[in-house]
């Protein structure tokens, strides 16, 4: 029996944070590296669409919790290379901390009753 996996939506609220959290690991990338990174590291359960990638990096830069610059990354072509600022290292944090408490809330209330 072949098993396929559907195309798990990313959880609204949740792209800025995986961006930040791959810029903390990977240290500067580019989008298309962000994507891949998160579609692997996630076993393909993400997969980060650049319809929403690009607007979640737009949203970030306003906030200054990123900042970007262009680099050659080629002959003929140029990158958008994205760092993670110190204000995004806090916000990364806090985001961070808050997804665990709300993760370990529902796993309490979806877990079996004991007893």
């Amino acid at each position: 029996m072949v098993s396929h996996r559907s195309r798990t939506e990313i959880p609204p609220g949740t792209l800025e944070m995986l961006i930040l959290k791959t810029l903390a690991r990977c240290g500067p990338t580019h989008g298309y590296g962000m994507a891949k990174y998160i579609q692997q590291v996630s076993e393909d359960v993400l997969r980060v669409e650049e319809g929403s990638l690009y607007p979640a990096l737009q949203r970030l830069l306003i906030k200054d919790l990123v900042s970007a610059e262009w680099v050659q990354g080629g002959p003929k072509r140029r990158l958008r290379v994205y760092r993670l600022t110190p204000a995004g290292r806090k916000q990364l944090a806090a985001e961070v901390s808050e997804f665990t408490r709300v993760v370990e809330a529902i796993t309490r209330v979806i877990q079996p009753a004991e007893g």
